[in-house]
């Protein structure tokens, strides 16, 4: 109850400073609210902001963001639909909240959908692949302006050990809230067991769940690291964090206006790419010499393997084979 109500409140004040602020006296100067659920040590914190640092800018201040990191306005469901609503300007959310909006984000959650994270770059930088992820959501009320790295994710566990498929078997692993990553865990042998990422800590503490999936920044910026004692390189996924904006606010402002807000975006995009490769090294050394946890290989083979339905059914899929043709080219022909 203590959550809804900070919610409401933020958002009347949010609601109560666009009616007031500096939009009643000039249509092209605009005070903005960007929502994220990162805490400000996390890398994606610093990259948005550098997006605020650019936007302010090169605007010569027409343009001002206000953060609000920590889920202070709510989890990642919420922020999007305030961002739907125009309640909230920009929101950074991971792309899997994004899959129940729009189904083009849950080709993120088909296990093994880049080899590398060279090949996932190069797909995100694809202009016709980011044109049709960022505008799909156009008719729902908000578009992408850029994406975050996230890195690759693996499995982590309180106690217990895996190298194969086999080893998944009854072992509860949180999981982002989309159907995606449910069929993605169960495919690799797991239960999975949908959870917002802030009860993640408490739910392995006390045993709710035995492991977790995510990027190593998540063991360090969340403390995951205290309450787990195993991580092991499935790789089974890169997830980015996408950030999204009002389309209505963003037809509204001037071209001008347009590029400077797209310009800064793809500066936080090549910022955040620096930030995350250092954070994602010292995440690993400290969870592995301060947090003690151990680090595994594992059979990727038999995860790979367990995967490829998922990635059958993707592509004969009438609406989203396309999108996984766009992404996998070739190799969705057997030739990668």
């Amino acid at each position: 109850m203590k959550k809804y109500i900070m919610l409401f409140v933020s958002v009347s004040i949010l609601l109560l400073g666009a009616c007031t602020d500096d939009r009643a006296g000039s249509d092209d100067v605009h005070n903005l609210t960007l929502a994220h659920n990162h805490p400000t040590t996390h890398p994606v914190h610093e990259s948005l902001e550098k997006f605020k640092e650019a936007v302010e800018g090169r605007s010569d201040g027409d343009i001002s963001i206000s953060l609000y990191p920590n889920g202070e306005l709510g989890d990642e469901r919420e922020v999007i639909e305030l961002t739907q609503t125009g309640a909230v300007d920009i929101t950074k959310v991971s792309a899997a909240a994004l899959e129940s909006f729009r189904p083009e984000y849950s080709i993120f959650g088909v296990p093994y959908m880049f080899d590398s994270e060279e090949e996932f770059e190069e797909k995100m930088n694809d202009p016709e692949v980011a044109d049709t992820i960022y505008q799909s959501s156009e008719d729902i009320g908000f578009v992408g302006l850029t994406y975050f790295d996230a890195g690759m994710r693996s499995i982590y566990t309180a106690e217990r050990e895996i190298e194969t498929t086999e080893d998944m078997a009854g072992l509860k692993v949180r999981v982002q809230p989309s159907a995606t990553s449910v069929d993605m865990i169960e495919a690799l042998g797991g239960t999975p067991t949908p959870m917002a990422y802030g009860e993640v800590y408490t739910a392995l503490q006390s045993g709710i769940i035995d492991a977790a999936e995510n990027n190593l920044t998540s063991l360090v910026s969340s403390g995951h690291g205290e309450v787990s004692d195993h991580w092991f390189y499935t790789e089974h996924a890169i997830v980015p964090d996408m950030l999204i904006i009002n389309n209505q606010l963003l037809e509204g402002m001037s071209e001008e206006h347009q590029k400077i807000v797209q310009d800064a975006a793809d500066v936080a995009n090549e910022f955040h790419k620096d930030v995350w490769d250092e954070a994602t090294k010292e995440a690993a050394d400290e969870a592995q010499n301060e947090m003690n946890v151990e680090f595994h290989e594992v059979d990727k083979s038999s995860f790979e393997e367990a995967a490829q339905p998922l990635h059958e059914e993707m592509k004969n899929d009438e609406m989203m084979g396309p999108i996984y043709e766009l992404f996998r080219g070739d190799e969705s022909d057997g030739e990668g």
